[in-house]
């Protein structure tokens, strides 16, 4: 996950009929061998999503391998040889629509080994569709999903209980399932899910309702993703703006950047963090036109009525829910790097556009964290950082830890308050 650049929400385009299209960012996270990638493929198959000789590639691959009808699978697993030669994975992105909405999805690695992966893919994603084979029910791997979806408070999860074709499509075999989830969702703090069954090889309730399940009255998976609401960002969430570059117009300054939260209007008063001092804004330009109020997730460029000593890294926000401006920082973390995290490592700290160094104070107890390994960490910054917890801005709430050495990103945290 990088927490600087990172967006979460959705970007809207509009269609030949004048309506907005939105688009929903979605991870996929299964174990080994649960059929995601004959999910995915047969998501983009019966949606019409490939195009003909794309197919065509399939059926001929499969009719080699001595297979009568074209593996899905095949669609999305082409880095299958380069994942069994030990190569690391990274998350592959996929890009389809449909008459009612745009998708983008984060496909990711189901290894343990690949946790990190699907963290960066779920980190922007406002919905993830954990998997579980209907022969295997809940096993480690499935628990370890849902705690990084926990971790990273993805707003929607699907629990897509697959193959069961497997086992006779057995009603009872789906809720026993769905009801060891949810002991382990309430565990971990997870505020809902939306338990479909599913079978990806012959396209049960993956784009059309089921007649062999007819105990099922939910939505086919399709029909579930593309009705689901979707814009995590609210107009009156309190107003988020962190400086990625000033511009002068001779004795003239403004301040460009991406109002992550909330909004701006010309009249506003803005506090500058971490320094305190306080201004109105007096212009806000919008994509080169000038602008009486903008929202989040905006790039815009604010003018202010004084000149303040204000330059990249700071934050203005308006109004009395500000942020909490401290140096000890406290956060859950995935440890990204093959080089481990220990206590008094000299680090750095990336959050929205601002850089500090900072020392690790202590690991929630354990003595290091090594690649994958989910924990807890305390910091203490060399400046204030102006931080919200995660739970209510996944932006302002998160951040990276940075190898000083060579840039290397170590850590992706989410702050605790």
């Amino acid at each position: 996950m990088n927490a600087s650049t990172s967006t979460t929400g959705t970007t809207g385009t509009t269609g030949m009929s004048g309506a907005t299209i939105d688009t929903l960012r979605f991870a996929t996270a299964g174990s080994v061998d649960d059929g995601k990638s004959t999910l995915v493929g047969r998501l983009l198959h019966d949606s019409k999503s490939i195009l003909t000789d794309q197919l065509e590639a399939v059926a001929h691959a499969s009719r080699n391998r001595g297979q009568d009808t074209p593996d899905l699978a095949l669609l999305t697993d082409g880095l299958r040889a380069e994942r069994e030669q030990g190569i690391t994975i990274d998350v592959a992105y996929r890009y389809f629509a449909t008459p009612k909405r745009r998708f983008i999805l984060a496909d990711t690695p189901g290894h343990v080994q690949y946790t990190r992966n699907m963290v960066t893919g779920a980190s922007t994603a406002e919905l993830a569709i954990v998997l579980i084979d209907a022969r295997n029910g809940v096993v480690e791997q499935t628990r370890r999903h849902a705690a990084v979806a926990a971790l990273l408070r993805v707003p929607h999860v699907v629990l897509a209980v697959n193959k069961m074709d497997l086992v006779g499509y057995e009603e009872k075999d789906f809720q026993r399932i769905v009801e060891d989830f949810a002991g382990h969702a309430a565990e971990l703090g997870l505020p809902g899910f939306t338990p479909i069954p599913v079978s990806a090889l012959v396209g049960d309730n993956v784009v059309e309702r089921s007649a062999r399940m007819d105990w099922y009255r939910g939505p086919s998976l399709l029909d579930f993703l593309e009705n689901v609401p979707v814009g995590t960002q609210k107009v009156d969430a309190p107003a988020r703006f962190p400086v990625q570059y000033v511009i002068r117009h001779g004795e003239l300054r403004s301040y460009a950047g991406q109002l992550v939260s909330g909004s701006l209007r010309v009249g506003d008063r803005v506090t500058v963090h971490p320094s305190g001092a306080s201004s109105e804004i007096t212009g806000i330009d919008l994509l080169g036109t000038e602008s009486e109020v903008a929202f989040a997730p905006q790039s815009i460029a604010v003018r202010l009525a004084d000149q303040r000593d204000i330059s990249r890294g700071d934050m203005l926000t308006t109004g009395v829910e500000v942020p909490a401006l401290t140096q000890e920082v406290r956060a859950a973390v995935c440890h990204l790097a093959d080089r481990p995290l220990r206590v008094g490592d000299r680090v750095l700290v990336r959050h929205t556009t601002r850089t500090v160094k900072a020392i690790v104070k202590d690991l929630g107890g354990a003595s290091e964290l090594r690649a994958n390994d989910l924990g807890r960490i305390g910091l203490r910054t060399a400046e204030p950082l102006a931080l919200d917890d995660y739970a209510v801005s996944r932006r302002t709430g998160a951040f990276i830890v940075i190898d000083p050495a060579d840039g290397a990103t170590l850590t992706a945290g989410m702050v605790e308050l």
